[in-house]
């Protein structure tokens, strides 16, 4: 006998009682600035907007302050413009004092060259040749432009018409050198650069605790919703208790106006759900009252009916068979009435008889009860070969067991195998009851586990057992006595193939009350 249990196909369907709602999980992240948080998004708007104006600001500084150089330079160029001294044709003369590294560059006016003269430590030689014919070209406008010369670098230059003696007319070009210039603002740039930097870094420093503690209000809301959001509130007696203080539901913030439209949602939701319980409270009393008065007449119709089989032989063919109909409806709504007296009491979920329990055995027990109610079924068994042992309320579970064997056996063709599987666990264990049958029909297989719900034609072995053959709370007390266990329940069908599989803790949680002694 194996212990494991096959794996359920994900593509058939499941099923199951509702399951307790799960609060959301509160998105974590480092220093508490999750992804996609409203804190994180506004922390990088605002550092992003600290940047784009650092960044902004270097740039308008940066260039005004190379405007600013340019003008000085530009001064200082057309000074050392007019300093030259006209002489003969070919023969630049100067008078000192220009800024080291000042050239001057006379060309004819077809633009060829003429002369020239690069002042270094004080002295003057030619300009290099690539560097003059880069000039060349240089409009006579009078206009400072800059330009870069091979092998000298970056020039500030002006070009003029002049008239030497006895030459004529020629062009001259002036520059001095702007390297200061380029050097300066490179330095500005770096500058500006780490005081962005600084910028961008301060701003994210400082903004995270103002907006961490702009965000406590809406925090709080946020953490009232998810408690609400974690209470259970699908059935049983629910006071939803808890709301927004007072001063996170001021309407003059927004955040207020969220924790007030809250309280208010909250105040109508308590309102709901005592009205819900109130009226869920008179109907169970009813269906318990009810099913409690009835057992009395009940038993006396089937006594009496019972009498009458010592008679029976001798009454007319018609009347024996009213009698026997009225004796098995009767015993039919026997069951009917104890079913829905113990539904009402697992709704009040009482205190469970719970005992250290063979469930081994138990599941053999129940196996060997449906093969003696159903020979014309297979019925198998599938069991670890250790006993399996759990705190379980022993008499409850067998019910469940009985419940989900005489399922299979009275919805199933005659020669079905069903096959029942224990499989153990550390915290949990599981029970499977599996067929081969026709299936569920997909229009019922969500609601299976609902009161009332009956299969139909397709599944029954008979006709009969279809319309009169079950209550239809059988599956309905099998969800309960789990639920009440704190277990779960499932369902997955297909034609050829269903499985209903039950999961039990091992252990009983606290609020099932204290265990009792074997």
């Amino acid at each position: 006998m194996s212990g494991e249990v096959a794996p359920t196909d994900p593509g058939r369907a499941a099923a199951g009682p509702p399951k307790r709602p799960q609060p959301p999980p509160v998105p974590t992240g480092v220093f508490g600035a999750a992804q996609g948080t409203l804190g994180r998004r506004l922390v990088l708007r605002v550092v992003a907007l600290v940047a784009g104006v650092a960044i902004a600001l270097a740039m308008i500084t940066a260039l005004a302050t190379r405007q600013l150089l340019l003008q000085t330079l530009d001064g200082q160029l057309q000074d050392v413009a007019g300093m030259l001294k006209p002489g003969p044709e070919s023969l630049l003369l100067t008078p000192g004092g220009q800024p080291d590294g000042t050239f001057y560059v006379l060309l004819h006016d077809d633009g060829k060259y003429a002369d020239s003269k690069l002042l270094t430590d004080q002295r003057g030689r030619k300009l290099p040749s690539a560097a003059a014919a880069a000039l060349t070209e240089v409009a006579a406008d009078r206009q400072p432009r800059s330009v870069v010369l091979p092998g000298l670098g970056s020039y500030r230059i002006i070009a003029q018409e002049i008239s030497l003696l006895p030459g004529g007319q020629f062009t001259l070009v002036t520059g001095i050198p702007a390297g200061a210039v380029d050097r300066t603002l490179a330095n500005l740039i770096i500058v500006e650069g780490i005081l962005v930097i600084l910028a961008t870094v301060g701003a994210g420093v400082v903004a995270r605790p103002l907006i961490t503690r702009s965000l406590r209000p809406l925090n709080r809301v946020a953490a009232v919703a998810q408690q609400v959001s974690a209470l259970r509130l699908d059935r049983g007696e629910v006071a939803v208790g808890v709301r927004v203080p007072a001063a996170d539901a001021d309407p003059v913030s927004e955040v207020g106006r969220v924790g007030q439209a809250l309280n208010h949602l909250l105040a109508n939701v308590d309102a709901a759900l005592t009205a819900r319980q109130a009226s869920e409270t008179k109907v169970r009393r009813f269906v318990a009252d009810a099913s409690h008065e009835l057992r009395n007449p009940l038993a006396a119709i089937r006594g009496y009916a019972e009498l009458t089989r010592r008679d029976r032989d001798q009454l007319v063919p018609d009347t024996a068979h009213a009698l026997d109909r009225i004796d098995a409806e009767a015993g039919r709504m026997s069951v009917l009435v104890e079913d829905l007296l113990l539904l009402a009491r697992l709704d009040d979920r009482p205190e469970l008889d719970l005992r250290l329990t063979d469930l081994s055995e138990l599941v053999i027990n129940a196996v060997s009860d449906a093969r003696a109610a159903g020979p014309d079924h297979r019925w198998e068994l599938d069991l670890p070969p250790e006993p399996v042992e759990a705190m379980l309320d022993q008499h409850r579970v067998h019910q469940v067991l009985v419940n989900l064997l005489a399922n299979a056996r009275t919805h199933t063709p005659a020669g079905t195998v069903v096959q029942t599987r224990l499989t153990p666990g550390h915290d949990q264990l599981m029970i499977s009851v599996r067929d081969n049958g026709p299936g569920i029909p997909p229009d019922i297989r969500d609601h299976v586990f609902e009161r009332f719900t009956r299969a139909e034609v397709s599944r029954a072995r008979t006709a009969g057992a279809a319309q009169g053959g079950s209550t239809g709370l059988g599956l309905a007390i099998v969800a309960a006595v789990v639920e009440a266990h704190d277990g779960s329940v499932s369902v997955s069908s297909e034609p050829g193939h269903t499985e209903f599989t039950i999961t039990l803790p091992v252990r009983p949680t606290p609020h099932l009350g204290a265990p009792n002694s074997p």
